[in-house]
């Protein structure tokens, strides 16, 4: 169910410590919570890297499922405005393959965006500091969409020190951040990935609003939709993000 046209909706900037860490897999489940609990949900990547071609189309995996676990009727030209070859940084590829990003072009979807669905989760690439223009980083799309962010990081050694840092410099920047999630990316049970969580939640005051367990062959894709989902649903506060918002009651 979306809002009027002329009513503002929320968004949620879904950013990592790192590539890989699970972001795909928090937004997607995220956006399938919430469209089960009756939201209209607009999703977004705003350039994806490393896109496979087929019958000579960039065809973005991670804004396919994005688009896929939202029921988001956008087209994927609007999902994904700028999907490049190269599994780089977005500016880099963008730069190796003689496009230009702009931010203007993807700030004007967005607003769109806010202004049909209830919530739109925004999907970054690697972390805040990774190159998205020419003269840009992520962190200041994140300033330009005035959005509020999700954390994303992994429960391995060294999550400790990305943590803080990501989370000191979105916080001198002057951009909110609701929360992070912690994910497990293996069956590895060591002392770093036992004590990790509370550690962490010792050294912020920035809440923990999940901690998703490894899960063996979990992948990003249709296949694995209903997993995730349900994975998201048990390890993850979905009311919790929904007041720090202030998305309301389920629909």
């Amino acid at each position: 169910m979306s809002v009027s046209p002329t009513k503002k909706g929320k968004g949620l900037f879904i950013t990592g410590t790192d590539t890989g860490v699970g972001k795909t897999v928090v937004a997607g489940g995220l956006a399938a919570c919430l469209h089960k609990n009756g939201f209209g949900v607009g999703v977004m990547k705003p350039a994806e890297s490393g896109c496979s071609r087929r019958s000579g189309m960039l065809v973005p995996r991670d804004g396919s499922f994005l688009k896929y676990m939202s029921s988001c009727p956008e087209t994927l030209e609007r999902i994904v405005p700028y999907r490049l070859a190269n599994p780089l940084a977005p500016g880099v590829a963008a730069r190796l393959e003689g496009n230009d990003i702009e931010p203007a072009l993807i700030n004007k979807i967005y607003m769109e965006f806010i202004s049909t669905y209830d919530i739109t989760i925004v999907e970054g690439a690697g972390g805040i500091l990774v190159p998205f223009t020419r003269d840009l980083f992520m962190v200041d799309l994140i300033e330009e969409l005035a959005i509020p962010v999700l954390l994303v990081t992994r429960r391995d050694l060294g999550t400790i020190n990305h943590t803080l840092l990501t989370l000191h410099y979105l916080r001198n920047a002057g951009i909110s951040v609701v929360g992070w999630v912690m994910t497990h990316q293996s069956a590895r049970q060591d002392m770093a990935v036992r004590t990790n969580p509370r550690i962490l939640e010792a050294c912020t005051d920035v809440p923990r609003l999940g901690l998703i367990p490894y899960k063996k062959g979990l992948t990003v894709g249709r296949h694995s939709s209903v997993a995730i989902m349900k994975l998201l649903a048990k390890n993850v506060d979905v009311e919790g993000i929904k007041e720090r918002l202030g998305l309301g009651k389920e629909r």
